[in-house]
């Protein structure tokens, strides 16, 4: 079986859009992940922050990481995001996740995203579905 380092690398390496958006990865573990990004000005939307797809985005990363590094193909079923503040051109983006569920089909997972300042700007939860296919 594949090391969760393994199973990101396989991933990251085709997955075109969380390199653009310049996600780089702090830590990864079984059922856990970390990444972080800068926000740029092309992220901003017409009032000048961050498009909420740009939060959204980070965290939906991180969850098909963070549970696809258990070595299991698993792939989400159901999102929701909540934004609790603005975030701004440069900040620096981390997304931090926590397993909450796990069985041998589903998985439920609370994303942290998180500014240079350690304020909470968005909360993200996912529920994914195991495939049954190791990787």
């Amino acid at each position: 079986m594949k090391t969760p380092q393994q199973i990101f690398e396989l991933m990251y390496n085709n997955d075109p859009f969380s390199k653009l958006l310049g996600m780089k990865l702090i830590e990864i573990t079984d059922g856990y992940c970390k990444l972080h990004m800068q926000v740029t000005e092309q992220m901003l939307n017409g009032f000048g922050i961050a498009h909420g797809g740009i939060t959204y985005a980070l965290a939906d990363s991180a969850l098909a990481f963070a549970s696809n590094a258990k070595g299991i193909q698993s792939v989400s079923i159901e999102t929701s995001i909540n934004h609790l503040s603005k975030v701004a051109l440069n900040d620096i983006l981390t997304a931090t996740t926590e397993e909450k569920n796990s069985t041998s089909r589903t998985a439920l997972y609370f994303i942290n995203i998180t500014n240079q300042n350690h304020t909470v700007v968005a909360i993200f939860k996912g529920l994914v579905y195991r495939t049954g296919k190791e990787w």
